[in-house]
């Protein structure tokens, strides 16, 4: 493979939205690190190789590689339906086979041998290494691997964890502040779940490499767990984007025999909330919104809400998750959340709240209480 040369020009003959749309114009549905590896593979007559794209947030990837050969893996719900969404827009056609969720416990017996997979590198290096470690085990020697990143988010994290599972690391010159890095001759290495195992006040908890907070229970989280106010009759309770299940862990302790839902985006943090609680009366979805539960299911809903899309600040995120909290909340229910102080959330609850109350705040973090849906 040519890896000197650099794009003169690209010119792209699709068009790429973002999901859920955002009114920042700055937020683009891809990057320049995606425009140089679609190129690379085209000048070097990979197009009609089996190919495995990982972590395509919006489907410009998907859309530029598409063929019957072509498996996209994913790892979040909206992920998914971001790129059906504009692979649908743009009149290519696709089977739903070919989306194939990352699995927690890999093994090469469930994953398909790729001649060609192209990886955005994530923000998080153990997702980045939850990654390596399922392609390392499902290429052969032949096979290619071509990451790609933003060069202002480079570490050298990503080349160390790269060797640890390619014998051949090889770098491309930097164009438009994007670089590639190829690997080749993936190593021996034994197929296992990477798991981090976090000791906190709250408990021992066990999360698949990838997942938010790997280390501790993040600061956000352990302030609202300190100020749990659950209403008087709360007989079914939402984790609205449950990571590795904490918070719901939390509500179980002081109820223990509520009907708890856990809900998240991500695959691998479902999986993971699985570790660590159980019970008859527990309920796990891998889904980005709330419409299978209809309105007034909930009594008390409990969120520490995203507002990142990798390196990306998008509060379209949990603005659309509010929405969905007021409708799926009893009349009597409790919304409680919390929050950087920075994004001064309340104003944009009272759109579906009306009672918007702080329970509690310091100097990093806000937990507010809603009530009464609008």
């Amino acid at each position: 493979m040519n890896l000197s040369d650099l794009p003169k020009e690209i010119i792209s003959n699709f068009k790429i939205n973002r999901f859920p749309k955002t009114n920042n114009r700055s937020l683009l549905a891809w990057s320049k690190a995606d425009e140089f590896m679609v190129w690379l593979l085209k000048s070097n007559d990979l197009l009609d190789k089996s190919i495995s794209i990982y972590n395509d947030s919006f489907g410009y990837l998907s859309c530029h590689l598409l063929s019957d050969k072509t498996e996209i893996k994913i790892d979040s719900k909206s992920q998914e339906k971001a790129i059906t969404q504009n692979l649908e827009a743009n009149g290519l056609e696709f089977n739903a086979n070919q989306f194939v969720s990352l699995q927690a416990n890999p093994s090469k017996e469930t994953c398909a041998i790729a001649e060609v997979v192209v990886l955005r590198i994530p923000k998080s290096l153990d997702l980045f290494e939850q990654y390596l470690s399922q392609i390392s085990s499902n290429v052969t020697k032949d096979s290619v691997v071509i990451c790609s990143f933003m060069t202002k988010y480079f570490t050298k994290g990503m080349i160390e964890l790269a060797g640890k599972y390619f014998e051949i690391v090889e770098q491309t010159k930097a164009w438009k502040k994007s670089r590639l890095i190829v690997l080749s001759k993936p190593k021996t290495i034994e197929v296992k779940p990477l798991l981090n195992e976090i000791n906190s006040d709250f408990g021992v908890f066990k999360q698949y490499f990838g997942v938010f907070s790997a280390k501790n229970i993040d600061y956000a989280t352990q302030f609202l767990i300190q100020n749990i106010e659950l209403p008087e009759e709360t007989n079914c309770v939402l984790d609205l984007a449950s990571g590795n299940g904490v918070l719901a862990k939390q509500v179980q302790s002081i109820k223990p025999n509520v009907e708890i839902h856990l809900v998240d985006d991500s695959f691998l943090a479902v999986e993971s909330s699985k570790l660590n609680i159980s019970g008859d009366n527990v309920h796990f979805h891998f889904n980005d919104e709330l419409s299978e539960f209809g309105y007034g299911f909930f009594d008390y809903i409990i969120s520490n809400p995203p507002f990142h899309i990798g390196h990306e600040i998008d509060i379209s995120l949990p603005l659309s998750l509010f929405k969905q909290a007021g409708k799926s909340l009893k009349p009597n229910g409790a919304f409680q959340l919390v929050f950087n102080n920075h994004l001064n959330y309340a104003t944009q609850l009272t759109k579906f709240f009306k009672e918007v109350k702080e329970t509690a705040k310091n100097d990093k973090f806000t937990v507010l209480t809603c009530r009464k849906p609008v």
